[in-house]
């Protein structure tokens, strides 16, 4: 059996929630390095420790290669060239060709190593993401805006991935060659080399004045990236209704503020990195200025030979290329920080709704359905089912009927076991739902709602969405029976036409009949109608209500109605309102009753007679 998703409508419940996730949290500026953060990240790496080692040796390997090219140029220099030795010069010159080659190899190696083990991080950690985030219940999604979600798992978990895969390597290769340049030079000569490293208290305060602005700047534009991406999930979701309102404009002045915001944030993160850059290179050459003035002046009287020159002006430059690195490392680290701990905030959240380690597979369902002394609130506090009782007998129709917000969608929630209880049991063959993995429950359970949801792919996909190796002549079979096979046929491309974005290539009860078949091909024991005909026209209707009727022989149903006309044959009809069950019986005997359900049916009556006068 297979589960069949809609949109289920939260009706009352957690949309009144919705709030934007972004600032607030984004805002918060944390440390620059984070010792448990980075410990939890570094496991993502432990599979592939091995290519992680092998490219740490190929580092040492070029940066050694680095340190001995300029040694070996001073070699030539002074024992070779000054002393006419040629044959020391092949030899010397063979050397530094090696030199250049194997730097070349271990560089390129290092770089494929560090690129492919990238690659596999990201898709480890974006596959966990996606792994946690289903697992999460609906009412996570409901409260949380999707773009922003998007953001974490594209956008921050390729900060980290860049952190992981290549700023580790290249701090450690930075501060080998660091170290090594400064043992080298002060190896040849210390006084040239302290005179040399004399701008280093300037290179000392220029790195701290910019690591304390880059702090914020690179958080705030971590901030604002998420916004843009949830500021646009949300305009291309609702453009339907943005074009209806006629409010491009105000929805442009919406997003133009957010881009800006985004925008101004980076172009303030640039323009430290453009004035840190700059200055590190000025110090640069101030340093070779002064390797060029005391050296030149040491040559020229006899103390220094010029091969140890060279080989300074060389070391210099390469010294101020390591800083220029680590700078933008930092900024990398940074982000991945800020990442980090959103992506592992996003880990760390615990499912609401969560089997235990030892929770049994749901039997074979029957169809009986129990909800005893049930109390549920989506916030605390806040109960929207005040002490519900309702018993449904295996194949028996159960209508819920009532006012927007009464609680009906709730009560759906509970019995599929998207919410947990607050208090009480919701009982499924005398099994507390909470007793079973959830995946087995829903697997014996359909939902057809009033936003039919199709998946990108065919008709044919998506009917056969719940057991996805169904032959083809049960999807049409499920198609006939749910009246869709005669405009499927029609189509183009007939069961194979592609499923556009948003599914606009068909109308809604299009959509809706085929979201029934795939609730017929699902075979589910349980199934629960969420107004499923409250959005189309009558003709359609009738087309769904027949097919509908064709899915309820033998099932049990619990189907939630707008229009009281299409339940009247319902074994049993529940009135709710104010989140309890105030009448209960069948159709004739709650019209007798003359209470809320009779009140509701002459309303929609006599809205219908007007409707039809005006048409």
């Amino acid at each position: 059996m297979s589960f069949s998703i809609g949109n289920v409508s939260m009706g009352g419940g957690p949309r009144g929630m919705l709030h934007r996730m972004g600032r607030g949290e984004e805002d918060q500026i944390g440390r620059v390095f984070d010792v448990h953060v980075v410990r939890r990240l570094l496991a993502f790496l432990k599979p592939y420790w091995r290519s992680m080692v092998l490219a740490f040796i190929l580092m040492l390997i070029s940066s050694g290669l680095g340190l001995a090219v300029p040694y070996l140029i001073k070699v030539a220099i002074d024992q070779n060239i000054t002393q006419r030795d040629l044959a020391g010069l092949n030899q010397t010159a063979l050397l530094t060709a090696g030199a250049f080659i194997g730097l070349y190899v271990a560089s390129a190696s290092q770089d494929y190593l560090l690129s492919r083990t990238g690659q596999h991080v990201l898709a480890d950690i974006r596959g966990k993401l996606i792994r946690h985030l289903q697992d999460l219940h609906l009412g996570y999604h409901d409260t949380h805006i999707i773009g922003v979600t998007i953001s974490r798992v594209f956008s921050d978990v390729g900060v980290i991935n860049e952190l992981l895969s290549q700023g580790l390597i290249t701090l450690l290769g930075d501060i080998v060659t660091l170290v090594g340049i400064v043992t080298v030079m002060i190896t040849m000569d210390a006084r040239l080399a302290l005179l040399s490293f004399s701008v280093m208290p300037l290179m000392i305060l220029a790195t701290l004045v910019y690591a304390r602005f880059a702090k914020v700047a690179f958080r705030e534009t971590r901030a604002t990236v998420a916004d843009v991406v949830g500021d646009l999930a949300e305009n291309l979701a609702g453009m339907r209704v943005i074009q209806a309102f006629a409010q491009e404009g105000m929805s442009r002045a919406r997003f133009d503020e957010v881009n800006r915001a985004n925008r101004d944030a980076n172009v303030r993160a640039m323009t430290l990195s453009f004035v840190f850059i700059p200055a590190v290179q000025f110090l640069g050459i101030l340093a070779t200025a002064i390797v060029l003035w005391f050296g030149g002046q040491a040559v020229a009287q006899g103390t220094l030979t010029l091969g140890v020159v060279f080989a300074f002006l060389s070391y210099v430059t390469r010294f101020f290329q390591p800083i220029r690195e680590l700078s933008q490392l930092y900024t990398t680290m940074q982000t991945a920080m800020a990442g980090g701990e959103r992506v592992l905030e996003l880990l760390d959240t615990p499912p609401a709704v969560a089997d235990r380690p030892d929770a049994p597979a749901m039997p074979q369902i029957k169809g009986h359905v129990e909800l005893y002394n049930v109390t549920f609130a989506y916030r605390e506090g806040e109960p929207v089912l005040h002490d519900v009782n309702l018993t449904i007998e295996p194949g028996q129709t159960v209508a819920l009927v009532g006012p927007t917000g009464a609680g009906k969608t709730s009560i759906s929630n509970l019995v599929a076991r998207f919410y947990e209880v607050t208090e009480g049991e919701v009982l499924v063959d005398s099994i507390d739902v909470r007793n079973v993995a959830q995946r087995s429950l829903r697997r014996q359970m359909g939902i057809v709602s009033q936003d039919p949801f199709l998946f990108s792919g065919t008709i044919a996909d998506n009917i056969r969405f719940g057991i996805p190796d169904a032959p083809m002549e049960a999807v049409e079979e499920a198609a006939r029976l749910s009246n869709a096979h005669d405009f499927i046929i029609n189509l183009p491309d007939g069961y194979e036409t592609e499923i556009q974005e948003g599914a606009v290539n068909l109308s809604l009860g299009q959509r809706q009949l085929v979201c029934i078949a795939r609730a017929v091909l699902a075979d589910p024991r349980i199934l629960i109608l969420d107004e499923a005909t409250s959005s189309v026209d009558t003709v359609t209707e009738a087309l769904i209500q027949d097919a509908l009727d064709r899915l309820l022989a033998g099932r049990t149903a619990i189907v939630i109605a707008h229009r009281l006309s299409t339940i009247r044959n319902a074994n049993i009809i529940c009135v709710i309102d104010g989140g309890q069950i105030v009448e209960q019986g069948a159709h004739e005997e709650l019209l007798e009753a003359d209470g809320l359900y009779r009140e509701l049916y002459e309303r929609q009556f006599v809205d219908v007679m007007i409707s039809d006068d005006g048409a």
